[in-house]
């Protein structure tokens, strides 16, 4: 019988390895990858049966990493296991297309089982979060989102940024010129209302967009 196909994706080499101890005895291992970007590619050429993936991972955060892939497969299935236990990172993960959302310290009782509902096409939340997003979010009605007029380009460089990432070094590493990794910023600022790189920052971890 042809075991379920994984593809992990975390950028630190020693928790992968005990994931992949945990995934061992029921599933295939197929590929470890360390950033969101080499993820998108990974899937792509691998087509695992399920994608386990950290949030905060360089290059592409593990919500862009999944809208990507999302437009090349939207039936993907992805389980983020991940050390943030906020709420909002798990709502925000769901209404991306994720199916499981598990927080790495309760990796050991909860990952198989979150992949196998995955398997099966359902969604498994740790339990710790499910009440919490049983709540509505509170967003007023009518709020402003500019977060969803955010640009894959912008979005990879408001990630750069909160990384710690010099203006100079955003451009080498997109291959794009200093001044447009500027004129970016800026527009996400003034969309945002906000005045300084630190508050758009701020502004960005609050809602779920970049994970530092």
């Amino acid at each position: 019988m042809t075991r379920p196909r994984i593809l992990l994706a975390d950028d630190h080499r020693i928790v992968a390895e005990g994931l992949g101890a945990i995934l061992a005895g029921e599933f295939d291992l197929v590929g470890v990858v360390e950033d969101g970007q080499a993820l998108i590619d990974a899937a792509r050429a691998l087509r695992p049966d399920v994608v386990v993936a950290d949030i905060g991972m360089p290059r592409r955060n593990g919500f862009d990493a999944l809208a990507e892939m999302r437009k090349e497969d939207p039936g993907v299935r992805v389980v983020f296991l991940t050390m943030h236990p906020e709420p909002a990172y798990a709502r925000r993960a769901l209404e991306a297309g994720a199916l499981g959302y598990v927080v790495k310290h309760s990796a050991t009782e909860e990952l198989v089982t979150a992949i196998r509902s995955a398997l099966a096409g359902q969604t498994y939340v740790a339990p710790a979060l499910a009440a919490e997003l049983a709540r509505p979010a509170g967003q007023a009605a009518g709020r402003a989102r500019p977060a969803g007029s955010m640009t894959p380009r912008q979005r990879e460089i408001l990630q750069l940024l909160a990384d710690g990432y010099a203006v100079k070094e955003i451009a080498r590493r997109l291959d794009i010129s200093p001044r447009t990794v500027e004129f970016h910023k800026r527009q996400m600022m003034e969309s945002v209302g906000v005045h300084s790189t630190a508050q758009l920052i701020n502004w960005a971890v609050k809602e779920g967009l970049v994970v530092i």
